[in-house]
């Protein structure tokens, strides 16, 4: 395994790009296109292809106020907000337990690829199952993070405003409200932007569903057979789909008050543990992983599986999912090491892209793509996190 990703790494270094094909280029690409040669379907698996095999690694420079923040602590997890100007990550600290902080994105352009560290990191001694950023006070204010307990600590779900992580302040903006509530063994969690689950997040513990108001404290819950290893809310309709260590993905209606029998609006089954739910944006279909490395695409009318990617490889790892509608593609790292992406219309592989770094069961990449890396006028690309280090691949 570690001569095969030598081998690619030595190859994607060459100076000629990697290219699938003689004549695979822009220009011949559009000129078959408009003379018909090409249907629409096969110029955009084309299109997309040519876009991925010209992805080259960039390394990105971290500045930070203390050089030594992040000299020796490996990234666990990076997480983009929704204008991907900010990153949101968590460190494994050599001592135990993690460290978490926000970067900037905006100073990730050519050709200096630099982003900033925020002044303030804060520390814990336990294990950050799960993370999403939260719109409280405004899109994105906060970051939710669900904490495994430890000794005589019981776990909970901690609401961080993200204005703690800067010190310096516009005028006239006050640090958010800072919470934390009592949810022992949440494995995942999920914010709420619908309407009609204001101000809540969910939580998926061992066998239950808590629905949480941050204003009230008012609390549903829903008991379930298996542990809730993803969680994701719809935002047109009042559903919260819920993936489980069963294999069994299920919806629940938020309106329901009862608790009772019947409040599962929708259920699909996979043969393994589902590790990732992503809804997409007509609301219509659903995408899943799971442990057998499976990636499905669910019709949510009929129930039933439209497409499959083939190449993932999990065995054991909760690993997500990244679904972009706007680009078309399905991006995944696998427990290999692997991050691949696929076309999200024909379910091609179109790209597989080794590790900078050997290949470990502790070192999987952690990735972020966005069409606006660094915000509204960013970039398309992708970022990987990987050991100490940050990574860019441009996708233009």
């Amino acid at each position: 395994m570690e001569h095969k990703r030598l081998q690619l790494l030595e190859e994607e270094d060459k100076q000629r790009k990697k290219i699938t094909r003689m004549g695979f280029n822009a220009s011949s690409l559009l000129q078959k296109n408009k003379l018909g040669f090409l249907n629409a379907t096969s110029y955009c698996r084309l299109a997309h292809e040519l876009r991925v095999s010209c992805m080259q690694r960039k390394k990105v420079q971290i500045h930070s106020s203390d050089p030594s923040a992040l000299a020796s602590d490996r990234f666990n997890l990076i997480l983009a907000d929704t204008n991907s100007d900010r990153l949101f990550t968590v460190n494994d600290v050599k001592v135990g337990g993690s460290k978490y902080g926000i970067i900037s994105l905006h100073g990730l352009k050519t050709p200096t690829f630099r982003v900033h560290m925020h002044e303030n990191l804060y520390f814990t001694n336990r294990k950050v199952n799960s993370v999403c950023w939260a719109s409280l006070n405004h899109l994105d204010s906060h970051i939710l993070l669900c904490l495994m307990g430890i000794a005589e600590t019981p776990g909970c779900a901690t609401l961080l405003p993200a204005s703690l992580f800067v010190n310096s302040h516009p005028a006239g903006d006050r640090p958010g409200m800072l919470c934390s509530f009592r949810i022992p063994g949440a494995w995942s969690c999920a914010w709420s932007m619908n309407i009609q689950a204001n101000n809540c997040f969910s939580t998926g513990l061992s066998r239950w569903v808590l629905v949480t108001n941050v204003v009230t404290g008012h609390r549903l819950s829903f008991g379930t057979s298996s542990d809730v290893l993803a969680q994701q809310f719809a935002l047109m309709t009042p559903l919260l789909f819920n993936g489980c260590r069963s294999g069994e993905i299920f919806a629940i209606d938020i309106r329901c008050r009862n608790q009772g029998k019947n409040w599962k609006a929708t259920r699909l089954f996979h043969d393994s543990a589902v590790t990732s739910v992503q809804i997409l944006q007509e609301e219509q279909c659903l995408m899943a992983s799971d442990m057998a490395g499976t990636i499905k695409l669910w019709d949510l009318r009929t129930t039933k599986c439209l497409r499959q990617y083939e190449g993932h490889v999990n065995e054991y790892a909760l690993l997500p999912l990244h679904v972009h509608e706007e680009e078309g593609i399905v991006v995944a790292v696998g427990q290999d090491c692997y991050t691949r992406i696929w076309s999200l219309h024909d379910t091609h592989l179109l790209r597989t892209i080794p590790s900078p770094h050997p290949t470990s069961r502790t070192n999987i990449p952690s990735v972020a793509f966005s069409s606006r890396l660094g915000g509204f006028r960013g970039a398309p690309g992708l970022l990987m996190a990987v050991q100490q280090d940050l990574y860019y691949f441009p996708y233009s």
